[in-house]
């Protein structure tokens, strides 16, 4: 018995030893700023510029590509901060979380509320122009009928659990490369046809003092930069990155800045092949066809320079990477939704419901389905476009004065170089971000403004006034 004893006491000791011994499981710093910087780009996706060329091109008056680089600016101060911001708060990379702990909980939530929005409407957008190329390739199809099948569509996909590969994105972002390089190398061969050599070259897309209006090109501005949406999602890598204080800012500044010099010579290109950025909507009085033909503008360059063989394919790839946005949007909404459900943020027997078949939030991509469907039989691509974007602006101007608190007012150090570094770089890109917001339309202030009133109102409430702890949203 002594000796049963004795080897039970030494089995239980060499067990604890090796428990004590095991490694912890933690994730593992294996990116390279390389990696970092292609995840950014198929985040943004290589053609993000080119449904809004119609758009963009009207409202600022034939200078597109101005307003996009102006967006690449006013990106990449931001980029700095969201860079900064990972260095700090390694474990989660949101705005909400952010402005949470730099600024105030309270403001936190309302930033966290601005990204909720973005969360529920990028699958407005992706049904609005997946319905919009398919009818573009199959005219004889109604338009409406298109958003009835891509919202039921991505609903019955993400109801049976259907994921999409990260090894699909990657085929998926090589084919648009290819399609993209094939469009502009007809563009190039177009404009040499017709205007020589110096017609490649041309002030006009960047100034045309006849057209030329800052009040035009802040507007576009405000749409253009929906090309960047999506780059701080670099920041929540932070945690499995090599030498993260270096590489999350490198690589969130180098993704813009690849993203702006790529769609620019996208548009840029476009904007040569066909000058006149009048004639998509001149004799064009009715509203709808005129929101209709600068939908589809970008399509009609493709046709002018590459025929119809160029048209089809940049649709279908188009077509196809809205379609891919569209279910991984959905689901990332309904996942979003059961995490505050769960948490008891909003009601949990509806929203914290789990499907017993496929483990999946069913209640959710239900709802998020049914607002998909009904947005895209409100709102035109431009209206969608806009009201992401005011989401957006509104987290990147809090995350720059997040910085601002935590690496000047809270440092000790106010020498020239960290009032330079840590207070006027994200001044200069909470200012730019803020001329960008104001330049959104009336309209999309009333819709988004409503959003943000629902939303402090519902914090009030669940927190007696102000009185108690702010409820806190799992944005990972």
């Amino acid at each position: 018995m002594k000796n049963k004893n004795e080897y039970s006491i030494k089995t239980n000791q060499a067990t604890m030893t090796n428990i004590e011994a095991a490694p912890v499981v933690k994730l593992h710093r294996v990116l390279s700023l390389s990696d970092l910087i292609i995840y950014g780009i198929i985040l943004i996706q290589p053609v993000a510029a080119l449904p809004l060329f119609g758009h963009a091109n009207s409202i600022s008056k034939g200078h597109a590509v101005t307003s996009i680089l102006i967006a690449m600016v006013a990106m990449i101060f931001t980029a700095i901060s969201y860079g900064r911001m990972a260095n700090r708060y390694p474990e989660a990379g949101s705005a909400y979380t952010y402005v949470g702990k730099s600024l105030h909980p309270y403001l936190g939530f309302v930033a966290g509320w601005s990204m909720f929005m973005d969360y529920l409407f990028i699958p407005i957008l992706c049904v609005i122009f997946t319905s919009i190329a398919a009818n573009h390739l199959l005219p004889f199809i109604s338009y409406y009928f298109w958003i009835f099948f891509f919202s039921a569509g991505f609903t019955l996909l993400n109801l049976n659990g259907i994921k999409l590969a990260s090894k699909a994105n990657w085929i998926l972002m090589i084919v648009m490369s290819v399609v993209v390089f094939y469009f502009m190398a007809a563009a190039i061969r177009y404009v040499f046809i017709k205007n020589g050599f110096s017609g490649l070259f041309s002030s006009q897309p960047f100034y045309n003092p006849a057209s030329f209006s800052l009040g035009a090109i802040g507007s576009a501005t405000a749409l253009a930069s929906l090309t960047y949406v999506g780059f701080d999602g670099i920041t929540t890598l932070s945690e499995e990155v090599k030498n993260p204080r270096r590489n999350v800012l490198l690589a969130a500044v180098i993704t813009c800045l690849i993203t702006g010099i790529w769609s620019g010579a996208q548009i840029y290109l476009a904007q040569v092949s066909w000058p006149d950025w009048a004639s998509f909507t001149r004799g064009l009085t009715d509203k709808t066809a005129r929101n209709n033909s600068l939908d589809t503008a970008i399509m009609a360059v493709a046709n002018r320079v590459g025929g119809t063989v160029l048209d089809a394919s940049l649709s279908f790839i188009l077509l196809l990477g809205s379609i891919g946005s569209g279910v991984t949007g959905q689901i990332g909404a309904s996942r979003l939704l059961y995490g505050m459900g769960r948490d008891g943020v909003i009601p949990k027997k509806i929203f914290g419901h789990l499907d017993k078949k496929h483990s999946g939030p069913n209640y959710n991509v239900m709802i998020v389905g049914a607002l998909a469907l009904l947005g895209a039989l409100l709102l035109n691509y431009e209206q969608c476009a806009q009201l992401i974007n005011f989401g957006a602006f509104f987290a990147f101007m809090g995350v720059n004065i997040a910085s601002i608190r935590e690496y000047y007012i809270r440092s000790k150090e106010k020498s020239a170089k960290s009032f330079l570094l840590n207070f006027l770089l994200p001044c200069i890109g909470f200012l730019i971000c803020l001329i960008i917001w104001l330049n959104l339309p009336l309209m999309t202030f009333v819709i988004g403004g409503s959003w943000m009133l629902i939303g402090i109102l519902y914090l009030a409430i669940r927190t007696k006034g102000f009185r108690r702890r702010t409820i806190m949203i799992d944005f990972s």
